[in-house]
């Protein structure tokens, strides 16, 4: 018969586990957001179920695997309309932080940021010049609207 604490320490044991193997699913999507990424193929590389590493993850970071990778997308794309690539159209960049659908790519972007991509870089590109681009990266960056409509300050 075993111990009540052992199966205790078993369950923290799995959940540092997996929360260390999904820390490397959250690092993988950081580092090859423009390859085709997809939930299975995710999971295979950290020796998890699909549906298992899409529960964990939401639990761990908020979101799914596929939310997380295309609001790194979204966020690499705003950076490309603005910063380094000014002459990209919104297809090419689309595909560059690897979309496969450029509706998918803009209406994403539209709910990440608030306005389409074409529109995005027509507001912000007046804004960040000459501002360094370390700098304009920071203040351009996607927020959701519901953060953004949260975070507001409320004046009384």
């Amino acid at each position: 018969m075993c111990h009540p604490s052992w199966g205790r320490a078993l369950t923290a044991a799995h959940r540092l586990t997996d929360l260390a193997r999904l820390r490397r699913v959250r690092d993988r999507i950081d580092r090859e957001y423009a390859q085709p990424l997809n939930v299975e193929a995710l999971a295979r590389g950290v020796n998890m179920s699909a549906g298992h590493l899409s529960r964990q993850f939401r639990l761990a970071y908020g979101e799914s695997p596929y939310a997380y990778l295309m609001t790194r997308r979204i966020e690499r794309a705003a950076a490309l309309l603005l910063l380094r690539c000014g002459d990209l159209t919104v297809t090419e960049v689309c595909f560059a932080v690897g979309c496969s659908s450029l509706g998918t790519f803009s209406t994403r972007f539209t709910e990440l940021v608030g306005m389409s991509p074409s529109a995005y870089r027509r507001r912000a590109t007046g804004a960040t010049a000459g501002m360094p681009s370390c700098v304009a990266k920071q203040v351009t960056r996607p927020v959701r609207n519901q953060e953004a409509l949260v975070a507001e300050p409320q004046l009384a």
